[in-house]
């Protein structure tokens, strides 16, 4: 059995739906379950493994504070969420004989690499957020040999707020919108990290560790968004005439530094899985014309 904290998240309710189309058991978790109490995980993990007659082999973590800027004015929220979360379940998961698999991101890099991020590099984050996120990875190595830490960035996905979706309100409503053209990564759909997560869950015989996760290629934000406008326009997402300008993270100041470079190197999780991984415009084309695409 599979339990899945974060379950309404952008990820996880794409990850829950696919547990669902292929049959596989799980339960999933909101904020009814508080992941900073570790007694109130430990109560639900026993209650959930008493009821259901089954023992649970993955803990799913979608769960995270993710309000990057927000983050440097709230640090001890974010601090609980993503280093103390992770700690408690990394526990949990230990003590019940269970894996790990929990969402961890490229702000644990300063951004100054110049090519692929791998795995083995030392973490360096430069803001808040990334901190926290660093000291959650750090808390579940700690706890557990038994852990999948899946690095992502740029993520985008059919439930809830994220670039593709502001960008193509704002191109909806717009003469003219600016964008950064100074910070490279990859943006990434939900449904590729979803898919990865299940073929983890389903295989059982990753070889646990730290895995980078993002869709191929790389791209700055800037062409991220001349990418949303072609394609929305394309399928009829956008049906309105707006320029797109360019500007230097400089000229778009904001409160928490984001990294410059953030393209993460996939080789290993492609190896381990015997996968390829789809081209970033490819998921962006297969997301943006999907009926479940709805900008609010």
């Amino acid at each position: 059995m599979i339990w899945v904290l974060g379950c309404r998240g952008m990820l996880g309710s794409q990850l829950c739906e696919l547990f669902q189309k292929n049959k596989l058991s799980y339960t999933g978790t909101g904020s009814e379950v508080d992941v900073t109490d570790f007694s109130e995980l430990e109560n639900f993990a026993d209650k959930l493994e008493s009821s259901s007659g089954s023992k649970i082999d993955f803990i799913v973590n979608c769960s995270a504070y993710t309000a990057v800027d927000k983050a440097e004015d709230e640090k001890e929220s974010a601090q609980k969420i993503n280093s103390a979360g992770p700690f408690n379940l990394a526990r949990i998961a230990e003590k019940k004989g269970a894996a790990i698999i929990h969402i961890s991101t490229d702000y644990v890099f300063d951004g100054n690499a110049i090519q692929p991020i791998l795995e083995t590099e030392k973490k360096s984050p430069a803001s808040v957020y990334g901190k926290t996120k660093a000291s959650g990875e750090d808390n579940i190595i700690s706890s557990t040999q038994r852990y999948y830490i899946l690095r992502t960035a740029w993520l985008y996905g059919f439930y809830g707020k994220n670039f593709v979706y502001t960008m193509t309100k704002a191109m909806n409503s717009r003469e003219s919108v600016k964008v950064v053209c100074d910070q490279k990564g990859t943006p990434t759909n939900c449904s590729t990290l979803a898919q990865v997560i299940f073929e983890i869950c389903s295989k059982k015989t990753v070889p646990y560790g730290i895995y980078n996760v993002t869709d191929a290629g790389q791209t700055t934000w800037f062409d991220f968004c001349r990418e949303i406008y072609s394609l929305g326009t394309k399928y009829g997402r956008i049906s309105n005439n707006c320029a797109i300008n360019s500007c230097t993270t400089d000229e778009y100041p904001v409160k928490a530094k984001r990294p410059a470079y953030s393209v993460l190197d996939t080789s290993k999780i492609q190896s381990a899985l015997n996968i390829k991984l789809p081209d970033w415009k490819l998921s962006l084309e297969d997301f943006i014309k999907d009926e479940r695409f709805s900008v609010k």
